[in-house]
């Protein structure tokens, strides 16, 4: 080894400025020349490791540590070996950070099919975050540091980012009914996902300490098309959807006139042909409310609508009614049981032939089969 990779290391400690840094080796290029009785310095967040020949020797907690045999018993063997003035190791440590790693974001890139019982199949896109903690440092070091100089959060979290979209396909797929229930099982969900995944961080001497999942969403094609349908099932019809669309316009555009207004004027434009087909269905309607009122006391007995005086048949349901007579003085129509005519006052019972139902005792027309008020047969 060149005299360029050679370090003389009196003392080992470490401070991570960043923050985002989980490992790192000393010296960070080649071996180091580490004396006898070397200090080593573990604060309450770290783990350090001290490596000889490639093999981990010992592995420090916190605390100050002083590289002797009394510690590493490997040396008692180096300390019969004649070094003059000074007892050198080759070897290296590496310094572990053992605190928590906060707000590491998963999502998944793509959308997920899944089946929804209510909407059928639809895609679905999650996203959250997870907190990791390194619990075992020398598994760690020797699964995924390996000889690295040092090793990041970055370096990990996209992985594991896609080892949880994996486990999460598996367990929304398994326990998902319809995305309209979703909001109601996140916190649940969020911990049935962070218990299967803990055998996966621990292959690498990780521990998944908290997994949260921020929202299960479908695409904006499908949300819009959510929204409206929803939107129509605040209204009775198409007509009073299209009001309410054109009357958002209008308030946009008295707020913000000039390219809102421009634009409301177009939007108005395409939905007019519409808003005029309800107005002339509306006019149609109060047309022909007055000619129902010419009769207001004559009712189908059995619908209760209007009906005209020279009606047979109810224009509404075809019900069969009462067959009138007139009165021979002015021609008006008289119902069964009328002694004078209401217009003339001339007497009707000349007009007419009348008899008398023989189980309620109103009086029917002659000719009549069925009582007209209790519906019994005449004879």
């Amino acid at each position: 080894m060149g005299a360029n990779n050679v370090f003389f290391l009196e003392l080992i400690e470490w401070f991570d400025d960043s923050g985002q840094e989980i490992a790192r080796r000393f010296p960070q290029e080649g071996s180091g020349e580490i004396k006898y009785g070397a200090q080593m310095v573990v604060r309450e967040s770290q783990a350090g490791i001290f490596f000889y020949n490639g093999k981990a020797v010992h592995v420090f907690g916190p605390g100050r540590h002083t590289l002797k045999t009394a510690n590493i018993p490997i040396l008692n063997k180096i300390m019969g070996i004649p070094w003059g003035l000074e007892s050198p190791l080759r070897a290296e440590a590496y310094m572990i950070n053992t605190k928590v790693f906060p707000n590491l974001k998963w999502g998944t890139r793509e959308p997920v099919a899944f089946k929804d019982s209510e909407l059928g199949l639809i895609r679905l896109r999650a996203y959250g975050m997870f907190n990791i903690q390194v619990v075992q440092p020398l598994l760690f070091i020797n699964s995924l540091v390996g000889t690295m100089a040092s090793f990041s959060v970055a370096d990990l979290s996209e992985y594991l980012g896609k080892v949880i979209v994996s486990r999460f396909n598996d367990f929304l797929g398994e326990n998902m009914d319809t995305i309209l229930n979703l909001p109601s099982r996140y916190e649940g969900w969020s911990d049935g996902l962070r218990q299967r995944l803990q055998d996966d961080f621990r292959h690498f001497g990780l521990s998944l300490n908290q997994l949260y999942i921020n929202a299960i969403t479908p695409p904006p094609e499908v949300q819009k098309a959510m929204d409206d349908k929803t939107k129509l099932g605040m209204f009775e019809d198409m007509n009073k959807l299209m009001q309410l669309k054109a009357a958002s316009a209008m308030e946009k555009a008295a707020a913000n006139p000039g390219a809102a207004g421009d634009s409301m004027g177009m939007g108005v434009g395409f939905m007019m042909p519409a808003l005029m087909a309800q107005a002339m269905q509306l006019a149609g309607q109060a047309s022909q409310a007055p000619q129902a009122s010419q009769a207001p006391g004559l009712q189908c007995p059995e619908c209760r609508q209007p009906i005209r005086q020279d009606d047979r048949f109810c224009p509404s349901c075809g019900h069969q009614l009462v067959v009138f007579e007139q009165c021979r003085g002015c021609g008006k129509n008289l119902a069964p049981g009328t002694r004078f005519c209401p217009r003339c006052g001339q007497q009707a019972g000349s007009a007419r032939e009348t008899v008398k139902c023989p189980s309620c005792g109103q009086e029917n027309l002659a000719s009549s089969t069925f009582c007209n008020h209790c519906g019994e047969r005449m004879a």
